[in-house]
């Protein structure tokens, strides 16, 4: 097959994790109740004390598998708000601070107790000159108005521990906006943009779940693995190209938004130590930009 041939079969196929310098603390609660213990309060009341010079970005809260699923929504939310009450003007806060109740949508541990928590997610002062490159924010152009749309915070998929085997349907059920969910069978043909046969599955799951959900407005996200610069920018033309077959689906383009960020945001260091490292770094995500 010729190189043109090739490309063209290529296009006609139907392509807050928060970073390392973030840091967390975690408060845990009794089965059923939204304010913690006297143990579990003093470690909070220790840890405001000697963290009050960092900065909070958001606060997630859980609950163990424990009763409906309304009712664990609205035990989280308290659990939240109690955290919320008790560091209230005494630590700094975010501006555009979120806090998110997760209940049980969340991969559950075996140990019950682990799961019936608090989350606060912070930085340090030494990190607060790169707060907005440590939480991957870009800003969202609306058109045709020229306005700037408020900042989503990334929830990687990691934070959101989505059960085993979810599909994407049930991912995007379970997120929120500025999920980002790894599309781990959409591949491309080294030093490419030509997406593989194999990602036919994967992407016509997507374009799928784009149809059920109208409302749903996606940024697609490409990454690199194995060397030092993306001087091609190799990962916008993968996930444009993704976009490309979507739209030929009869998905609106203006639901679609593309960044390539080349190896910026690598899962593992590089050079990276095996296949499975580079697979991990060289991937294609979406984030929920609204739904």
């Amino acid at each position: 097959m010729d190189k043109n041939k090739f490309v063209l079969f290529a296009i006609l196929l139907i392509s807050f994790q928060y970073v390392k310098a973030q840091e967390q603390f975690s408060v845990f609660f009794e089965s059923n109740k939204s304010d913690c213990t006297k143990t579990e309060n003093l470690k909070l009341q220790n840890w405001i004390i000697a963290n009050k010079e960092v900065k909070i970005i958001a606060i997630h809260g859980f609950t163990d598998e424990d009763g409906s699923k309304g009712y664990n929504d609205t035990l989280a939310k308290k659990r939240v708000d109690f955290i919320n009450n008790r560091i209230n003007g005494k630590i700094k806060i975010r501006e555009d601070f979120k806090t998110i109740s997760f209940g049980e949508n969340f991969k559950q541990l075996n140990d019950k107790s682990k799961n019936r928590k608090v989350i606060i997610f912070y930085l340090l002062p030494k990190d607060f000159s790169r707060e907005n490159e440590i939480l991957g924010i870009t800003q969202i152009e609306t058109k045709p108005i020229v306005e700037v749309v408020p900042e989503l915070v990334p929830i990687e998929e990691e934070v959101m521990s989505f059960p085993e085997n979810a599909s994407l349907e049930d991912k995007i059920n379970l997120s929120q906006k500025g999920t980002i969910i790894r599309l781990d069978e959409v591949n491309f043909h080294v030093n490419t943009f030509a997406i593989m046969p194999s990602s036919k599955k994967a992407i016509d799951e997507l374009i799928n779940v784009l149809k059920i959900y109208p409302d749903l407005r996606i940024e697609i996200q490409g990454h690199i693995c194995c060397v030092d610069k993306d001087s091609r920018n190799l990962s916008g033309d993968r996930a444009k190209q993704l976009k490309r077959i979507l739209v030929s689906e009869d998905i609106a383009e203006d639901r679609i938004q593309t960044k390539g960020f080349g190896v910026s945001k690598p899962k593992f260091a590089i050079p990276e130590k095996s296949e499975f490292e580079a697979a991990r770094n060289r991937r294609v995500e979406i984030m929920i930009l609204d739904k």
